[in-house]
């Protein structure tokens, strides 16, 4: 009888080693499966990025294929080849009393702000203010370029009529903004007396043209 006691004993404290012991099987199994289902979503997450920023690349690499066939002469440069500039670092200190009016100025103009311009952009951009100006250059006289002259001259290098806006200042100063297709940048000129071509970034509110307004 003793014998009897001592096994069915034996046999509770066995049962119950082996609930504990499904029980943590269970909670490990669970815990598995929860991180399991955090990778797969990760993972999921970045594969659906993936396809964004390879549509991205690919709208890229066809502006510039577009940009490279109307503009050969600019193509020929091999502004893509250009290595990326190295950063700027900072080497002033900031003023630990800001003038309140110069920042809330600067905050008013940021709307006035424009996209730096990297290695390529610019020396695509330099590419076409040369040309631009070297042909402006050519067909100036005794009299000013209007905005018809100007204009003209745009459309024969290539660029289209709606890619340019024209502001038509005193004096007979002819000032354009252009967007080059394609590729970009942006290129801003003034034909007068004087002629200045020079290519800057897009404006943070988007487009070539300065943003009219602020706050």
């Amino acid at each position: 009888m003793r014998r009897l006691a001592v096994a069915a004993a034996a046999g509770v404290l066995a049962g119950t080693v082996a609930v504990t012991g499904c029980g943590s099987i269970s909670s490990t199994g669970t815990g598995g499966g929860g991180s399991a289902a955090s990778t797969a979503a990760s993972a999921a997450s970045a594969a659906s990025a993936a396809p964004a920023a390879s549509g991205y690349a690919e709208e890229v690499r066809k502006g510039v294929a577009e940009h490279d066939r109307l503009f050969p002469a600019v193509a020929a440069v091999g502004c893509a080849s250009v290595p990326p500039s190295p950063s700027a670092g900072g080497t002033g200190t900031a003023s630990q009393t800001p003038d309140w009016w110069a920042a809330k100025h600067a905050e008013n103009s940021m709307y006035k702000q424009m996209a730096p311009l990297n290695a390529v952009d610019r020396c695509r951009g330099e590419a076409h203010s040369r040309r631009i100006s070297e042909a402006v250059k050519a067909r100036a006289g005794s009299a000013p370029l209007t905005q018809d002259d100007v204009r003209g001259i745009l459309e024969s290098l290539g660029y289209p009529r709606n890619s340019a806006q024209f502001v038509v200042t005193g004096g007979g100063e002819v000032s354009f903004e252009l967007t080059i297709p394609g590729a970009g940048p942006c290129v801003v000129g003034r034909v007068g007396k004087a002629v200045t071509v020079e290519a800057h970034g897009s404006y943070l509110d988007g487009g070539c043209s300065e943003p009219k307004g602020g706050h």
